[in-house]
C-alpha cells in the first residue's frame, strides 16, 4: 500500500495536478519548509509550481523561501540588485510568482536574506550599485562596511560579511528587509546569519568585528583606547547590543510599514541548549557568535523564533542537545507567549526515521516545526547518494500520508495588527556620540518597564509597549507622558540632551 501511495504521489507531483487549499477551519499549527537558492527550487515558474504543490501535499503552510543570498535578490524590486544567477529567466521575478502561486492555497511566503555575508566569488557581482562594488575590499575609510578580524582576516570560509557594527553597513542591512516588505506582499522576513561570523574557537571569544569605523565607533561610545582583545568583555558586549539593536531596529521599520508582517529569525543552537534564561549567557550561540536570540524574543523583537535545531536524532550526544534546546523553547513559549516557538530540523542530517522522531519530539514539546531543506530532503542526498526526485515523494508520504504526523492540514495565521503597540524615537546631542546610551521605558510611577541602547544615529525603539501611560527618559531628559496606540508603530518627538 505504501508503495501504491508512493507512485501516486509521484504521478500527481509530475503532472502537475492543482491541489486544494488549506482550509479556513483547519487548526493553527506552524510548519515550514526552508527553499534554498543555491540549488532548484524557485528560480523558473515550473520549479515554484513543483515547489507550491509539493508543500501543500506535504501539509506545510510557511515558505522560508530564500530570496536574498548574497547581497543580491531572486526579485526585481528591493533595494539589493537583482540575482545574477543564469537559471533566473530574464525578467523573471521568483519571489512575485512564487507568492501568487502559494497564497492561493493558504500558504505563507517569509522573505528569507542571508544579513551579513554579501559576496563569496573572486569574480564581483556584475551590478555596480552591489554593496560589495561600493564598499567592499578596495574601499578605505567609512567606505570599506566590511568585517575584519583581530589577526587580519576579511574572509570567513569563502565569505565577505558586512559589520554590523558599521552604522551605514547597519542601515544598509535594515532597509534591504524594508524594501522587500514595501514591494511585494511577503507574509514575513526572515533573518538568517544575523550574529558575527563563525571561524572561531569552540565557545569563544568571537575574533571578528574590526572593521575600523565599528572600532572608531566603539572608542567613542564607550571611552576605550586602543585595539580591544576578542575576549574583552565590554568590547564582547558591545557586538552583542550591535546585533541586537540591527533586529530591534529592522523589526520597528518593517512594522511601521506593515504592522501584519511577521518578523522572524533562523536562530543558532551549537551544542547544549541551557536550562534557564540566566544559562542562555553560557551558551555557545552567546558567547561564541554573539547572538542573543533570547532578549529578542524577551523584548517582542520577534513574531517567531525559528531555531536551526540541526542535530542528528541517531548520535546521542546530539538527540540530547535537540532535546534541550526544544525544552528551553518551550519554557520561553510560557514566559514571553506572544513569540512563537520553531524547532527547525535538519532533515539533510537525517534518515526518514530520525526526521519523524524529531517531529514527534518537537510537536509534544508545544512547538512549531520546520525542516531544511526542500532541496536535500534526507542525508542520502546531501551525500549525493540520492537524488531530491527520488527522496522527495517518501518525505512527503511519510509527513502527511496515513498516520503521518501532518496527515491533516493546518493552517498559519499572520500577526494580528492589533497586538502591536511599538514605539521609536531619535535623541540629538549637544556633545558626545548619540549611540550606546540607555534609554529607559517608564511608566506614570517612575518604574522602568523596559530598557535599550541607542544605535549609531540615536536611534531607539520598544516593541511591547503596556496599555498604560508612558515615557522614555535618557540622561535625566524625558518625553512627555503618552498612551501609545495599539495597531502601528508610534514615532516621538527626537529627545534633545545637552
Amino acid at each position: 500500500m505504501k508503495t501504491a501511495l508512493l507512485s501516486t504521489l509521484l504521478a500527481v507531483s509530475l503532472a502537475g495536478a492543482q491541489p486544494a487549499p488549506i482550509p479556513a477551519g483547519a487548526p493553527l499549527e506552524l510548519r515550514g519548509l526552508w527553499v534554498d537558492a543555491f540549488g532548484p527550487g524557485l528560480k523558473t515558474p515550473a520549479e515554484i509550481d513543483k515547489l507550491v504543490s509539493d508543500a501543500r501535499a506535504m501539509n506545510v503552510n510557511v515558505l522560508f523561501a530564500q530570496v536574498g543570498r548574497r547581497g543580491d535578490c531572486y526579485c526585481n524590486k528591493a533595494a539589493m540588485p537583482r540575482t545574477d544567477d543564469p537559471a533566473v529567466p530574464e525578467g523573471f521575478d521568483p519571489l512575485a510568482y512564487l507568492i501568487e502561486k502559494a497564497h492561493p492555497l493558504g500558504i505563507q511566503v517569509h522573505a528569507w536574506i542571508i544579513t551579513t555575508a554579501i559576496w563569496n566569488s573572486a569574480t564581483p557581482p556584475k551590478s555596480p550599485a552591489h554593496a560589495f562594488n561600493l564598499h567592499g575590499p578596495d574601499k578605505t575609510g567609512r567606505d570599506n562596511w566590511l568585517m575584519k578580524k583581530f589577526d587580519g582576516t576579511v574572509k570567513g570560509g569563502s565569505d565577505w560579511s558586512l559589520d554590523p557594527g558599521h552604522p551605514d553597513a547597519a542601515a544598509y542591512i535594515r532597509d534591504m528587509y524594508v524594501s522587500v516588505v514595501k514591494n511585494y506582499d511577503v507574509d514575513g522576513i526572515q533573518f538568517d546569519r544575523v550574529r558575527y561570523p563563525d571561524y572561531n574557537p569552540v565557545g569563544g571569544p568571537n575574533g571578528w568585528g574590526y572593521n575600523e569605523t565599528a572600532l572608531e565607533r566603539y572608542r567613542a561610545e564607550t571611552g576605550q583606547t586602543g585595539t580591544p582583545a576578542p575576549e574583552d568583555p565590554t568590547w564582547t558586549a558591545w557586538r552583542r547590543t550591535q546585533i541586537t539593536n540591527l533586529v530591534r531596529d529592522t523589526a520597528l521599520a518593517v512594522k511601521a510599514v506593515r504592522p501584519d508582517v511577521s518578523v522572524n529569525a533562523a536562530t543558532i543552537t551549537y551544542g547544549a541548549g541551557p536550562t534557564t534564561d540566566a544559562g542562555f549567557e553560557t551558551t555557545r550561540p552567546y558567547a561564541e557568535v554573539l547572538q542573543d536570540w533570547r532578549t529578542w524574543v524577551r523584548e517582542g523583537y520577534l513574531d517567531v523564533n525559528v531555531m536551526m535545531n540541526y542535530k542528528r536524532d541517531f548520535v546521542p550526544e546530539q538527540a540530547a542537545w535537540f532535546n534541550t534546546w526544544a525544552a528551553y523553547a518551550a519554557g520561553l513559549k510560557v514566559r514571553s507567549p506572544g513569540v512563537t516557538q520553531v524547532s527547525g530540523a535538519a532533515i539533510y542530517l537525517n534518515d526518514p526515521r530520525s526526521t519523524l522522531s524529531q517531529i514527534r519530539k518537537t510537536r509534544t514539546s508545544g512547538l512549531g516545526w520546520a525542516g531544511y531543506s526542500y532541496r536535500t530532503p534526507t542525508a542520502d542526498v546531501n551525500a549525493g547518494k540520492r537524488t531530491t526526485a527520488e527522496a522527495l515523494p517518501e518525505l512527503i508520504l511519510n509527513l502527511a500520508g496515513p498516520g503521518g504526523p501532518f496527515a491533516a492540514p493546518a493552517r498559519w495565521a499572520r500577526p494580528d495588527p492589533r497586538t502591536l503597540r511599538a514605539l521609536r524615537g531619535t535623541l540629538t546631542a549637544a556633545t558626545g556620540p548619540l549611540g550606546g546610551r540607555e534609554v529607559r521605558l517608564l511608566d506614570e510611577m517612575g518604574s522602568v518597564l523596559a530598557r535599550t541602547t541607542t544605535n549609531a544615529a540615536g536611534g531607539y525603539g520598544f516593541l511591547r509597549v503596556p496599555e498604560r501611560a508612558v515615557r522614555v527618559e535618557v540622561g535625566g531628559v524625558s518625553s512627555d507622558l503618552l498612551m501609545v496606540p495599539a495597531g502601528r508603530v508610534t514615532d516621538l518627538a527626537p529627545l534633545a540632551l545637552p
